[in-house]
């Protein structure tokens, strides 16, 4: 694919504009392939390729499933109409197949099994208003950790389960978990929306507002084992087996005790924010590389880690939407894929020049994104071990979509809680989230590798490599200062 020539889209828009570039290409090619057909519901249903992972993750280790829940959690202040609430999560369960599905072997392996539309959510609720208010918030933090880390059972369900907590007449905090092998970050959104919509209708009298679904997950899932095939899936895998030849198996960076035969999934996150100044310069210095802000925080980070580890090439994962098609996008299921980015590090190029190799090799990598990361590993067959995950151990995620803040509901004041997270999938990730004037940063780490202050320090030396390269654009990145003064 050419390189554009300029461009100031994101990673997301990015993702997008090739999104549909390629729809373009398939239905002018294959009119009869433009529509997921519906899968024959008679026979057995097949599960996703990333359903099948998580699903072989559980049989393997039950605990590191653990590392896969996704909670989110609202604050309810004024006066909830909680029959309405309830008739919206059951509502939201009839509507989407994925979250009254469970998971069952067949010939060895994983098939979904999906219950009648009439099933409800699995809610329970516990009243606080009796405890005094200091016990009552270290209460809903020791309710929130245990609804995080109670597993899951695939194969009875259900997979999706929350808590309401009443802290008064006029507060409730609602605690939602789901497993992520019928959801995914976008997926959060998804419920998050339907849930304010339908608990409107409902609460103010008004019958379900929200259109017919015009796909299941299952059928997606069904039509993914067969989407790409012959010369198209030969194209895509021969490009990831040259774009991953001779790639390093490990990143070696330099942890705080040594790696295990096994890995715990135990982490922790440590925020910090790149400030006002630094993130518009960040901006500026995108258009002035032709590339997007993603593309310069990618070329920061990759060039910490090539001076933190020693090595000039580098894989790092970044998570795209998945979600190919339109059709698939009001869908609450397990779509969201990992995106594999090669960087090679060239000692005496400027900030500029080793962004031009980025561009390129994530412009690459965003054209051949049709190609499952499960199908990557088994193309590329990498060395495997227990202790890291394959291919690549470090991560790189940017978010620029606004968040929803808080939302006014008929009576009732809906804001979203942060919660805290306990578990880490990878050794490290550097999560990045555009807020407008500043930049949001957490880095999420395991804590079997790593102690917090050396994290500290990661977030030091990032913060001084981005400003470095922009007082300095011109000077080799690995000669860039990235201690403070201090």
């Amino acid at each position: 694919m050419t390189k554009p020539a300029n461009s100031n889209l994101d990673a997301r828009q990015l993702e997008l504009l090739l999104r549909r570039l390629k729809q373009k290409g398939a239905v002018a090619a294959s009119p009869a392939v433009s529509v997921i057909p519906h899968a024959d519901r008679t026979q057995a249903i097949p599960v996703s390729l990333a359903q099948a992972r998580l699903w072989f993750i559980d049989r393997l280790d039950p605990e590191g499933s653990k590392a896969y829940h996704l909670a989110t959690a609202f604050r309810l202040e004024g006066r909830l109409q909680r029959d309405a609430l309830i008739a919206a999560l059951d509502a939201i369960v009839g509507r989407h197949e994925s979250l009254r599905t469970t998971f069952a072997m067949e010939d060895g392996e994983a098939r979904a099994v999906i219950a009648p539309a009439g099933s409800t959510f699995a809610l329970s609720e516990e009243d606080l208003g009796a405890l005094p208010e200091a016990a009552r918030q270290a209460r809903v933090d020791e309710i929130a950790a245990r609804e995080v880390g109670d597993p899951f059972d695939l194969a009875t369900g259900p997979l999706c389960r929350g808590r309401l907590l009443r802290l008064g007449d006029d507060e409730h905090v609602l605690l939602i978990t789901l497993h992520h092998i019928v959801s995914d970050g976008w997926s959060i959104g998804v419920f998050a929306s339907e849930m304010r919509e339908l608990y409107t209708a409902f609460a103010t009298g008004r019958d379900d507002p929200l259109p017919p679904l015009p796909v299941q997950y299952a059928d997606f899932a069904a039509w993914q084992r067969t989407r790409l095939a012959g010369a198209a899936l030969d194209e895509q895998i021969g490009f990831w087996r040259g774009y991953l030849e001779g790639a390093p198996a490990v990143l070696d960076l330099p942890f705080d005790r040594q790696r295990r035969d096994d890995q715990t999934f135990d982490g922790d996150v440590l925020r910090f924010e790149i400030p006002e100044q630094t993130a518009q310069g960040l901006r500026v210095f995108a258009q002035r590389g032709k590339g997007t802000l993603f593309m310069v925080l990618l070329t920061a980070w990759a060039a910490l880690l090539s001076r933190l580890s020693g090595q000039q090439d580098l894989v790092i994962g970044t998570p795209v939407a998945g979600r190919e098609r339109a059709e698939l996008e009001p869908l609450i299921g397990f779509f969201a894929n990992t995106l594999v980015l090669r960087i090679r590090i060239d000692p005496e190029a400027t900030a500029i020049g080793l962004m031009e190799q980025v561009r390129a090799s994530v412009t690459q990598a965003f054209a051949h994104q049709e190609l499952q990361f499960e199908q990557i590993v088994e193309a590329v067959k990498p060395e495997r071990s227990l202790a890291y995950n394959p291919i690549f151990q470090v991560m790189l995620a940017f978010n620029n979509t606004p968040d929803g803040g808080n939302e006014d509901l008929p009576g009732l004041r809906l804001s979203a809680i942060e919660q805290r997270q306990t578990t880490a999938h990878f050794d490290l990730m550097l999560n990045l989230t555009d807020g407008g004037d500043r930049l949001g940063g957490a880095l999420t780490y395991r804590t079997d590798l790593f102690d917090r202050e050396s994290i500290e320090r990661y977030a030091t030396y990032l913060l001084g490599l981005l400003e470095a390269m922009l007082s300095q654009p011109e000077v080799a990145v690995s000669r860039l200062a990235i201690l403070p003064e201090a």
